[in-house]
């Protein structure tokens, strides 16, 4: 005789009911299954099978939103939590390209803006993840919240894994070479911002995750933020190509075009990918005139979104001044 329903079988089933009744979860719904799921409290069945039907149907801006919540109700914050200016994402690794956006980062927090930067590596074969590129740097990286805030408050800059961030969602991403599929879990992670940074930026690969972005954004009461395709997924602008930005800027929708920086639009492709050439190319001592378009268009990106300039021409102007005007015997970080 069959035992009484599991607790979480009703979000299974909401999901998948077939193509006429099947619905999205509403954001309630979507933060108490994502709480389950944070707490353990959910089947391996259960968790491959929500994952994929997500996976398939493509999650809502809300199921996001509530997924997002239920992480963010989970992280031990400091306390007094230290004041972050920006929050950036870091979840795809680079394949084609050196991780030029850390430069543009680095910059900024270099020139006083407090970043805070969160990832994973490793769950896709042949990819370039942040955390070994700034171990490689030389740039510190925390194990816990509490020492984010201490990295924050010393270079205005802190990396944290979000296998310490969240051990939980990142348990659920590296389930990528079961399934064979990327989960939610690679959009949720991007959103987690736990400092509250007024201002957030957002890199994903397939385009139409854009407005999923954007709209969960305003539904998490983000007043400030930006998501494009970038370069691999990262947030990192692709010199050669129109860039198009979609925009939550004091909490209503928008979207620009930012156009190419450089003539050629066929994108390079890196074969040696050696760490070693970001310090070259941020000292001075190797000329790249891709890099530097990348590495100044990100960062006029994120200029444009912390509200330092007024359109993309004024944005890309500054970015440029800052790059020449670098400290090029410090990477990055302020002596």
């Amino acid at each position: 005789m069959a035992g009484p329903e599991h607790p979480f079988a009703p979000y299974v089933r909401i999901l998948g009911r077939g193509k006429t009744l099947t619905r999205s979860l509403t954001i309630e719904e979507a933060e108490a299954a994502m709480a389950m799921i944070l707490r353990g409290e959910v089947l391996p069945e259960q968790l491959g099978a929500f994952l994929m039907l997500l996976r398939v149907k493509e999650e809502s801006p809300e199921e996001i939103a509530g997924f997002v919540r239920a992480a963010r109700n989970l992280f031990a914050l400091p306390v007094p939590a230290p004041k972050v200016d920006l929050d950036w994402s870091s979840y795809a690794g680079k394949r084609r390209q050196l991780p030029w956006f850390l430069l543009a980062a680095l910059l900024l927090a270099q020139n006083g803006t407090r970043i805070f930067m969160h990832g994973a590596e490793g769950h896709t074969p042949g990819r370039l993840y942040t955390r070994e590129t700034l171990e490689a740097l030389g740039i510190p990286i925390a194990s816990t919240l509490a020492e984010s805030a201490a990295h924050i408050e010393a270079r205005n800059f802190a990396y944290l894994p979000l296998a310490q961030l969240s051990p939980r969602l990142h348990a659920v991403i590296e389930l990528r070479p079961v399934m064979g599929l990327r989960s939610p879990v690679h959009t949720i992670a991007r959103m987690l911002n736990p400092f509250g940074a007024p201002v957030m930026l957002q890199g994903i690969f397939h385009p139409n995750y854009m407005d999923i972005h954007q709209q969960a954004a305003i539904l998490l009461g983000q007043r400030h933020m930006c998501v494009f395709r970038g370069e691999g997924g990262e947030i990192e602008r692709r010199p050669s190509k129109l860039t198009e930005v979609r925009t939550v800027v004091d909490g209503v929708a928008g979207s620009e075009d930012w156009p190419p920086l450089l003539s050629d639009a066929v994108q390079p492709t890196d074969q040696e990918m050696d760490i070693v050439r970001l310090k070259a190319v941020w000292a001075g001592e190797a000329e790249d005139i891709y890099a530097e378009a990348a590495i100044t268009g990100t960062l006029a990106i994120a200029l444009k979104t912390l509200g330092r300039a007024a359109d993309a021409a004024e944005a890309q102007k500054k970015a440029e001044a800052m790059w020449q005007a670098r400290d090029r015997a410090n990477l990055g970080i302020a002596a």
